[in-house]
């Protein structure tokens, strides 16, 4: 069946596309240095005496956000077809989004673990909330032939703004908390205290200041369309459209088992974003900077892979690139899930433990460096390709909607990836058994992917 249609020549300029683009820019400091590499570790190793189990809250929290973003993204989408205008709604979320961000400057060692929770809650939610509408804008900005090569050239734009910030922390304001210097030898910009975590802390305002100025280009470049129904009959009618497409996924088989396929995938790769730095910290008692300049290793892949990815999705296709991406990943997670600090490979090959002075000084430090190449390689092009393929087989009209569902199917049971980490970490007491469980859902996810056709079907009438 002929996929459905889309414009074919989008009446929007270059610079309305780089402006949507630059949300990703603006976003992903936020994923980077907060949620992944500097935040996150931080909460993990030093906010608590006990780095067990703020594994197991840091994991609660992905949890609880990851199902109040699954009940309520399709929902949202739904309601902005109707509505129209896309721009209203990134404002408002983006405004819980850089308070949530500024207040965890306040979470020193020793304070309430409440706060940094819940607004790391918020946060998240609204960062997700956000990109759902800006995702939902996609379609009608290029074609079908381009839009894999613009949402994986997004997607590198993000990881070059993350890894610009996460640079930027890295060299001047990450120091040791034993020595007071940054790995440039400097004291922390600002007169930051390394001892009480400000070099951590100050990543969440830093976040915020970075989201606010680079998503303008995006308002004042990028055209949206006319606003629709008022809100509330946009609320009714978009609600009663959510049921009606959910009823239509029966009729639109390839796109129904290819939400499902990522439902499960993409658990495995948010499993993957959120626990991955934490679980160096963890295993290796890695401090700001060294999880830092991990990131930034993985950031300067992940930068090249998206680029290349863009090409390999316009000649062989998005579900091919995804289908690439997810096997590297799994073979990512295996080699982490099996590196011991004197060993790899579930004890097949002995590492030297060596001196434990310096960066990555042990053979199991380089062997996750080395797995965590893998990861940068594969978790943009995963993601961005996930996105091209919704985009190619959707039309305009219905974009807010169907990529409501895609959010639903990257949350939907997201929860349950965190969730399996925490309890079998808390059973078990090993966070290597935790993290093992999202190799189940990486894997589960490929399979199903395997039964998807390229283009999909056309909507029934």
């Amino acid at each position: 069946m002929a996929s459905p249609s889309l414009p074919t020549a989008p009446a929007v300029t270059k610079r309305g596309i780089w402006g949507w683009m630059l949300f990703d820019w603006a976003a992903q400091p936020f994923f980077t240095v907060v949620t992944t590499f500097i935040f996150g570790p931080y909460f993990v190793a030093r906010l608590t005496s006990d780095p067990i189990a703020a594994q197991t809250t840091w994991s609660n929290m992905a949890t609880i956000s990851s199902v109040v973003i699954a009940i309520f993204s399709p929902i949202l989408g739904s309601i902005a077809d109707q509505s129209g205008s896309r721009k209203p709604w990134i404002a408002f979320f983006a405004a819980f989004k850089i308070t949530s961000l500024a207040m965890l400057w306040f979470a020193a060692p020793g304070s309430a673990i409440i706060w940094p929770v819940t607004f790391m809650i918020l946060a998240s939610i609204a960062a997700e909330f956000s990109i759902v509408f800006n995702d939902s804008m996609m379609p009608r900005l290029t074609t079908p032939e381009n839009v894999g090569r613009i949402s994986n050239t997004a997607w590198g734009l993000g990881y070059l703004g993350g890894m610009v910030v996460l640079i930027f922390v890295v060299l001047f304001l990450a120091a040791s908390p034993s020595t007071g210097v940054t790995i440039i030898g400097i004291p922390p910009l600002f007169g930051l205290d390394p001892v009480t975590g400000e070099d951590a802390r100050i990543t969440g305002p830093i976040a915020a200041l970075w989201y606010l100025v680079f998503i303008l280009p995006m308002f004042f470049f990028t055209p949206d369309v006319k606003k629709g129904l008022p809100l509330a009959k946009a609320v009714h009618s978009g609600l009663t459209e959510l049921k009606a497409t959910i009823g239509e996924l029966r009729q639109r088989p390839m796109i129904a088992r290819f939400l499902i396929a990522r439902m499960l995938y993409q658990d495995g790769v948010n499993g993957v974003l959120i626990l991955g730095g934490a679980f160096a910290a963890g295993l290796f008692g890695w401090g700001t900077m060294e999880i830092g300049i991990y990131g930034i290793i993985l950031n300067i892949v992940a930068i090249g892979s998206c680029l290349a990815a863009g090409r390999v999705d316009q000649r062989l296709g998005s579900k091919t690139t995804v289908l690439i991406s997810l096997a590297l990943l799994l073979c990512a997670t295996i080699g982490i899930v099996s590196t011991q600090t004197d060993s790899t490979l579930f004890g097949l090959i002995p590492l030297p433990t060596g001196t434990h002075e310096g960066l990555f000084s042990t053979g199991a430090e380089k062997a996750y460096l080395l797995y965590g190449m893998l990861i940068g390689i594969a978790f943009g092009p995963v993601q961005a390709s996930s996105r091209s393929y919704l985009a190619r087989n959707v039309t305009v009209a219905e974009a807010g909607r169907y990529f409501g569902i895609y959010a639903l199917s990257g949350r939907a049971t997201s929860f349950m990836a965190t969730l399996s980490f925490s309890v079998v970490t808390a059973m078990t007491g090993s966070a290597h058994m935790g993290m093992a469980m999202l190799t189940i859902f990486l894997g589960v996810g490929f399979i199903l992917l395997l039964q998807v056709s390229e283009r999909a079907e056309a909507r029934q009438s």
